[in-house]
């Protein structure tokens, strides 16, 4: 963090915030996993805190989606029904492609090259963990040249949220080739400075994971 003064200096983040995201990570990382119990003391005790800050982080987090209230249970790690994942992934569809449209005229060198890097550890990669990691990366890498914090947050949000519950099935049942291509196809069309193509390959690539996730349901209720 920045611990430069004045007005350009990046503003410091409060107890709540802190942990919000620490526990958006480990629930994104699968580290909570959907139905993991949230109780207040443990975490206030987790991170040397009173219960109001965790309140608020807990507070936060259900707003995002990712944390419910159960009777008697108290706050819990959301779960999700391949409903609500398409739900998100439309949601993703229309987020990105905005992004892409905004943010690719504004691409330089240097943003191609980071995909390009992204990519590369992608390919050599042989962890599902990675590869869902490596995805996160070039998607928000390839929104943040649209200049648009609100808009990146909620990619970020949607993203990492449909991730957790598709990505580890997807790259089971698909492999990382499939994916990989999309993405290399992508960065192409950014280099060319082609928007359009860039917005029409990434809606296709998200609602390629929408088709597979809606075709794994369906043969596992056949089963």
């Amino acid at each position: 963090m920045s611990t430069q003064t004045g007005r350009a200096s990046a503003p410091t983040k409060g107890l709540p915030q802190i942990i919000r995201d620490q526990l958006r990570y480990d629930i994104l990382k699968g580290t909570l996993p959907a139905g993991a119990q949230l109780r207040q003391d443990a975490l206030a005790e987790r991170f040397n805190a009173s219960r109001i800050p965790v309140r608020e982080a807990l507070r936060q987090l259900e707003t995002e989606g990712l944390v419910t209230y159960q009777r008697n249970r108290g706050a819990v790690v959301s779960g999700m029904d391949v409903t609500q994942i398409c739900e998100l992934l439309d949601i993703r569809v229309a987020l990105e492609c905005h992004a892409a449209r905004l943010g690719v005229p504004n691409m330089v060198q240097q943003d191609f090259q980071q995909m390009q890097e992204i990519l590369d550890a992608y390919s050599q990669s042989e962890s599902l963990v990675e590869w869902a990691e490596y995805n996160r990366r070039f998607h928000l890498a390839l929104c943040a040249p649209a200049n648009n914090r609100k808009l990146r947050r909620l990619i970020e949000e949607f993203c990492l949220n449909t991730d957790r519950y598709t990505h580890e099935q997807m790259s089971l049942a698909t492999g990382k080739e499939g994916p990989q291509t999309d993405h290399y196809r992508i960065l192409e069309a950014c280099k060319a400075r082609d928007a359009e193509e860039v917005a029409k390959l990434l809606e296709e690539h998200i609602l390629e994971t929408k088709r597979n996730l809606l075709a794994s349901e369906r043969m596992k209720e056949e089963d």
